[in-house]
């Protein structure tokens, strides 16, 4: 059993900041990849940071230069530094996380519950 944990969200003002954080547990080998995505109403889920287990990251184009995707591989946590925060951030954002399992041949990815992230204008 796998599960991950996410905290951090809320409602903040334009130009504000939030911390996001996803933590995994359970019977866990070790994780790769790791990420989070946001998913708006009436809209499609989409990428919005990603970070390998060695640390290289890449964002996408509408959050480069105000959010940072970090990990602690000891804790099996990734965060997400969000700063200057616009109304279009306004979603649920959901932590992404391919881990193989103790005793698993194969890489599953696992999803957190969400968290809603609310941007006032």
């Amino acid at each position: 059993q796998v599960q991950l944990v996410e905290s951090g969200g809320g409602l903040v003002q334009s130009g504000g900041s939030l911390r996001l954080s996803c933590a995994a547990s359970g019977s866990i080998f070790s994780i790769n990849a790791m990420g989070w995505y946001r998913q708006a109403p009436g809209k499609e889920r989409e990428l919005v940071a990603a970070i390998s287990r060695g640390g290289s990251r890449n964002y996408a184009e509408s959050v480069k230069g105000r959010f940072t995707i970090s990990r602690d591989n000891t804790k099996n946590t990734v965060y997400l530094q969000m700063d200057s925060l616009k109304p279009e951030d306004t979603a649920v954002y959901y932590c992404k996380a391919d881990i193989f399992r103790t005793g698993s041949a194969y890489i599953v990815p696992y999803w957190g519950q969400g968290t809603q992230v609310t941007v006032s204008s």
